[in-house]
């Protein structure tokens, strides 16, 4: 499939019990890691099989979410042709460590959605 969704994001104001939640409801591995652009942590889901995820704290005043990563090959152009159908840029593409670059659109109808373009390993 064409661009399919390679990570999901929980962005919540709640972490502890969110992971708690999760990790209850479903058995997801849940892993802390160091954010090394903001300092704080992000929490690695492991599913077990398909599409992974992440959680982080949220220190914005929009309601705790889930944004989904739909991945591309070049961030750049993805970007722009988003622009050019309507979408508005939300975060414009910004590297993300060692791991690849992303950017956050809202499409026409004000859905969030994060590109992502993985570094090749």
């Amino acid at each position: 499939m064409a661009h399919p969704f390679v990570h999901v994001e929980l962005n919540t104001h709640d972490l502890a019990r969110a992971k708690e939640f999760y990790s209850g409801l479903f058995g997801w591995k849940l892993q802390d890691v160091p954010m090394q652009l903001t300092g704080g942590t992000y929490t690695m889901i492991d599913v077990g099989g398909g599409t992974g995820g992440g959680m982080m704290s949220s220190k914005s005043s929009e309601p705790s979410h889930w944004l989904a990563y739909a991945g591309v090959e070049d961030i750049a152009a993805s970007t722009k042709r988003a622009t050019e159908l309507g979408a508005k840029v939300f975060m414009d593409v910004t590297q993300v460590g060692e791991f690849g670059l992303m950017s956050i659109i809202t499409d026409p109808t004000g859905a969030k959605l994060a590109l992502w373009q993985a570094k090749p390993h």
